[in-house]
């Protein structure tokens, strides 16, 4: 079975399957043997990788950095590819042609513009760009996830964004997204609404819930955007600032003491 097909059919399996976020080959390898059904991309862990922001990728590393993850496992990987690198529909439906030629089992596209000054593109233009993104998907099989992104924007009216998935839905998204969700009754609403599958996404403090409430309010899929690479970096943190402050080296025995990285060291 492709890795399409198995990508799609964890959509269709009872409860949510949970898919962690690399931030590249080496923690995908990681996260891909502790038994992860699927992977996923981030555009904030890969900008930092890259030692830049997030929104300043461009198309062409986004899907070289997805790339490298795709070939280091053997599990679907899906990319968050932000707003598809382009307003345009064409833009889009480009992205998506190019994220499954590079064997992405499948892909975000978000409804944030970039723009400060409009950062939500309108409902209509925003499922123009999602048809275009799903037209391109279907002769792959690519799984698309369609983003209404209110909440991370300052718009936190759910309705409108119940009313943005039910159109983005129709547009033809395979899965339908909205990060940043505040109560557990506000997943139940989105998910009750709409008939794809709903992600969500664990990565914001006190809007984050347990993998068995999420399954409970109807949620198909968990992702975790870059809240595994902050973990990562927070260890780095700590050890450089144990160097520096104190000339100790008490990082060297807690990483002893992982029986995983040290396999993985060893093996990988």
């Amino acid at each position: 079975m492709s890795a399409t097909a198995r990508f799609r059919a964890l959509h269709g399996a009872p409860g949510a399957f949970l898919m962690p976020n690399a931030w590249d080959a080496g923690s995908a390898r990681i996260l891909a043997g502790h038994g992860f059904p699927a992977l996923a991309t981030s555009s904030g862990a890969c900008a930092n990788v890259l030692g830049k922001l997030d929104g300043h990728v461009t198309r062409e590393e986004a899907l070289a950095h997805a790339r490298a993850m795709v070939e280091a496992v053997d599990v679907p990987v899906s990319a968050d590819l932000e707003k598809g690198f382009g307003d345009a529909p064409e833009d889009v439906a480009e992205t998506i042609r190019r994220a499954a030629a590079i064997g992405l089992a499948g892909g975000s596209i978000e409804d944030a513009s970039g723009d400060r000054d409009q950062p939500i593109y309108d409902l209509a233009h925003a499922a123009e760009r999602v048809a275009a993104a799903a037209e391109a998907a279907r002769a792959s099989g690519f799984v698309l996830t369609a983003r209404a992104e209110n909440f991370l924007h300052g718009r936190a009216d759910l309705d409108d964004t119940i009313r943005r998935l039910q159109a983005l839905e129709k547009a033809g998204a395979d899965v339908l997204f909205a990060p940043g969700l505040p109560t557990l009754e506000a997943v139940r609403a989105v998910c009750s609404a709409v008939t794809k599958p709903v992600s969500f996404m664990v990565a914001i403090p006190e809007k984050s819930f347990t993998v068995a409430e999420l399954r409970e309010a109807g949620v198909r899929r968990i992702s975790f955007a870059t809240s595994l690479y902050r973990a990562a970096m927070a260890g780095l943190i700590a050890a450089a600032a144990e160097i520096r402050d104190h000339g100790t080296f008490g990082y060297l025995e807690r990483s002893a003491r992982s029986a995983d990285l040290a396999k993985f060291m060893k093996d990988g």
